[in-house]
């Protein structure tokens, strides 16, 4: 498998990275193991996480993803050499986390994170959320410069930023000698795309910053299992795809098929496909709770997309 540069950080990742938010949630540590075993085996190589995931599920308290991920790391011999581990710091049950972006809780926040995780050092650390404190870029940057020079992780991001807050924080890294975030992790996929395109866009590509996208599957709906009301059951996002059932959304799912039936592949894996050819994109986040989802993962990073099969995607909502 092809891997990309994941921006300026040095690492070279396969174009698809694992999203662990369905660690602790719709899946058990068994059936985790089992979905990342199969992730390798593939010959992907990069895990995505954070400290609160996953908090929204009765009866958790945020960090169970990433117990999960240490104890499979620690469960496989060897296993800490081939992949990449992602988290974040930052939030709390998808919201800004009270104690911000300060110095003070990233400091703490990132030994809570190893030692769930059972490694010495993570590769890339997120800022999940804007800090609702407006702490300043010249702290949190300065905090996540510190953790770097201590060996504690190996490269910076930032999450859920615009391209103001993106030019804003890469000036004031410059203004104080400090390393500016190296990656983005905006939401980004074929439904919704104003967040990203344009200046954020725009500024990864002139920057040389790497993206990662999440809900890069518009949390199933791309998948096209959810064509009407009576599909929400289907699992347990189900319930979050009624703002997708729409004409918009149904223009993109119409167009998905026929690029689909066309490669003989999945609306999934077309999906994708078509993010990992995006001008800007490393490469997409997705979670899967089955073998067979992790093999659309590799059906999509083996799928070449034409340039009318990207103009057909594109217009897709026209």
């Amino acid at each position: 498998m092809q891997k990309r540069a994941l921006g300026q950080t040095g690492f070279d990742i396969a174009p698809l990275v694992f999203g662990g938010n369905v660690f602790g949630w719709t899946l058990d540590q068994d059936k985790s193991f089992q979905v990342l075993d199969s992730f390798v085996d593939h010959g992907f190589d990069t895990i995505d996480t954070a400290d609160c995931y996953s908090a929204w599920v009765p009866g958790n308290k945020g960090g169970e993803s990433e117990t999960i991920i240490g104890a499979w790391l620690k469960a496989r011999s060897g296993m800490r050499d081939k992949v990449k581990i992602f988290t974040k710091v930052g939030s709390v049950t998808g919201a800004p986390h009270e104690g911000g972006l300060t110095e003070g809780y990233i400091l703490q926040a990132v030994d809570r994170s190893l030692a769930r995780l059972g490694v010495e050092a993570i590769d890339l650390y997120f800022a999940h959320w804007p800090d609702p404190l407006g702490t300043p870029y010249a702290e949190t940057l300065g905090a996540f410069d510190k953790l770097k020079q201590a060996g504690k992780i190996k490269a910076v991001g930032v999450s859920n930023v615009d391209a103001t807050q993106l030019g804003a924080s890469i000036e004031a890294a410059r203004d104080a000698g400090l390393p500016a975030y190296q990656v983005l992790q905006p939401e980004y996929n074929l439904y919704k795309r104003d967040a990203f395109e344009g200046p954020l866009q725009a500024l990864c590509i002139s920057e040389q910053i790497g993206v990662v996208t999440y809900f890069s599957l518009a949390s199933g709906f791309l998948t096209g299992k959810y064509r009407s009301a009576e599909d929400f059951g289907k699992s347990a996002r189900g319930g979050g795809i009624e703002k997708y059932l729409n004409p918009r959304g149904m223009a993109i799912l119409t167009t998905l098929d026929e690029v689909a039936q066309k490669h003989g592949a999945s609306p999934a894996a077309v999906s994708l496909a078509w993010l990992m050819a995006r001008p800007g994109v490393t490469a997409p986040i997705a979670s899967a709770t089955s073998i067979s989802q992790i093999e659309t993962f590799a059906t999509a990073a083996a799928l070449n997309l034409n340039e009318d099969d990207m103009a057909r995607l594109d217009q897709a909502d026209a």
